[in-house]
């Protein structure tokens, strides 16, 4: 199985919880939605970008230029860089952690890591 079909029923679950949380004006439980999604789907060039695509959308909603320039550098570099393995593992996506920075992964997404790399 391929990646990027290993990965989409989780990033999914997540799009889904992301969207929940908008509905319900829940921008922080949005976001950490959304940092979970990362930290899952940047392994795939697709899913890296789409995810800060989403990031840059919730800055471009909040008029939060930093997070807007943030979003659009990073997903330059997601677009550019993911394919050859340069991604930092754990990393949440968020303008607010330096986008070379490893970061611990949460014990809920390390189980689907696992998952994602069995299958």
């Amino acid at each position: 199985m391929k990646y990027n079909q290993a990965v989409q029923p989780y990033i999914d679950s997540k799009l889904t919880d992301y969207s929940d949380a908008m509905s319900k004006n829940n921008e922080r439980q949005a976001f950490a939605a959304l940092e979970d999604a990362h930290v899952i789907g940047q392994h795939s060039t697709y899913y890296h970008c789409l995810i800060h695509c989403k990031m840059l959308r919730l800055g471009l909603l909040n008029k939060d230029w930093r997070a807007v320039f943030g979003q659009v550098i990073r997903i330059i570099g997601a677009a550019t860089k993911t394919a050859i393995g340069l991604v930092p593992k754990g990393n949440t996506g968020g303008t607010n952690i330096s986008p070379f920075k490893r970061l611990p992964v949460s014990a809920e997404n390390q189980a689907i890591l696992d998952k994602i790399n069995d299958a």
